[in-house]
């Protein structure tokens, strides 16, 4: 079952240790701040689009994000 709690707190560690605003991954993502700061508080989740570019922006996996695994690999 998907925790949106775990998606949430992943994305705002990955998020603080790269010194990111919302607004830059935002605009990386291409939405709106309102949304980041949505799915970051763990008021929204996120399309597979979305998934994937914040997979790429940090460099870690899927499952990682998803609290499939506690091990966020970076991708190859």
């Amino acid at each position: 079952m998907f925790e949106r709690a775990i998606f949430s707190a992943r994305l705002k560690e990955l998020i603080q240790r790269r010194n990111m605003t919302y607004a830059q991954l935002a605009q990386a993502l291409g939405v709106s701040t309102a949304q980041v700061s949505d799915m970051a508080n763990g008021k929204a989740g996120t399309s597979m689009e979305r998934l994937y570019k914040l997979c790429k922006t940090f460099e870690v996996s899927a499952d990682y994000l998803l609290g499939l695994t506690d091990e966020p690999r970076p991708l190859a």
